[in-house]
Formats: C-alpha cells, sequence, structure tokens
C-alpha cells in the first residue's frame, strides 16, 4: 500500500512539471520567484468548492504578486478541463496546470481519492484524483509551508496567507516544523 509522503520543511520539495492553459510550461523554480512559489493543488473540475477557492485565488493573485510570489493551480485534469475550469473562474492572472501524474501527487503528500461518480455540479469526478494541497516554497527550491487535506472543504484561506506571509517577509522568519529527531 502506497501512502501520502510528508514533506519537511526547509528540505527540498519534488521538481515539478506541468502544462498551462496558456500553452506555456511551469516549472517549479524557473524562473525563481522573489519570494516565494505557491503551489495550489486543486481537485478538479468536477469540485464546485474547487471553482469556489479558484476564484477567491484568482481575485487575490494581485496582492500575492506585489508579495514577490508566483501563484499557480495544478490539478490531474485534462487539457480540456482544465481550459473549462480557466474558463469558469474567469482566470486572467492565475496559471492553471494540468496533467499532474498521481504518483507525483503523492510525492507532494497528496492524497488521493476514488471517483464516486457525478459531483453536486452534475459533472464526472476522474476514476482516481488527488485532494486539495497548498504549498509555499523558498526561490531555493525548499518548503517553506504546506498543508494537504484528505477531504475537499476546510481549507486554508488565502486572505490569511497573505497577512502570514506580511509578517513571514517582515520578520524573515523562518520555516517551522523541521525537526525530524527522536521526540
Amino acid at each position: 500500500m502506497s501512502q501520502a509522503i510528508a514533506l519537511i520543511p526547509r528540505q527540498p520539495v519534488p521538481a515539478l512539471s506541468v502544462p498551462l492553459t496558456t500553452g506555456a510550461q511551469f516549472v517549479l523554480g524557473a524562473p525563481a520567484a522573489d519570494t516565494f512559489d505557491l503551489v495550489v493543488f486543486y481537485r478538479g473540475l468536477h469540485c464546485p468548492l474547487c471553482v469556489k477557492y479558484l476564484t477567491e485565488l484568482e481575485a487575490l493573485i494581485p496582492e500575492f504578486s506585489q508579495r514577490g510570489l508566483q501563484v499557480v493551480a495544478i490539478s490531474s485534469d485534462s487539457a480540456e478541463r482544465a481550459q473549462a475550469m480557466a474558463e469558469k473562474i474567469k482566470a486572467k492572472n492565475l496559471r492553471i496546470g494540468y496533467g499532474l501524474d498521481l504518483a507525483k501527487a503523492r510525492q507532494w503528500g497528496l492524497f488521493i481519492s476514488t471517483s464516486r461518480g457525478k459531483t453536486s455540479s452534475g459533472l464526472e469526478e476522474p476514476a482516481l484524483f488527488s485532494e486539495p494541497g497548498v504549498f509555499i516554497v523558498r526561490p531555493d527550491g525548499t518548503l517553506y509551508y504546506g498543508a494537504t487535506q484528505t477531504m475537499p472543504f476546510a481549507r486554508p484561506s488565502f486572505r490569511e496567507l497573505l497577512g502570514a506571509l506580511d509578517f513571514a517577509i517582515t520578520n524573515d522568519y523562518p520555516a517551522r516544523g523541521e525537526y525530524t529527531g527522536a521526540v
């Protein structure tokens, strides 16, 4: 049985490269962000909560950019479903990545779910897909912040993350949770 892996703050995150709905390729760290990369993994077009969550993120992209962050939202959806999500949330600034390999999702510590058929939005869930995760990665490729979920609800607030980032950037606050020794 293969389970999600927990990433360790201050340690390198797995390499990440996915196509974007714009036709470009997202490669984590290329180019390096001024302060951080914000990587948001979402469940897919079938998830009405993802639509709401990404709509909120789209509205806040200018604020994240002002703080030197590069932002991307990624799912294992096909190009067509990712494009439909971009249109649904009226993405102008948020980069939407797709085609996330589920083995790569596991490397990032994401949980994998099986389809339960059609969602309340009337769309079929893929046979397998990853649950949400939000990660903040330093320009050197190490983990600063990570949150993964087993369910689609109760995700980190992007507005609260902005406030936390203001504190972290101003105070050069270190990543926490890095201790892996005996307890």
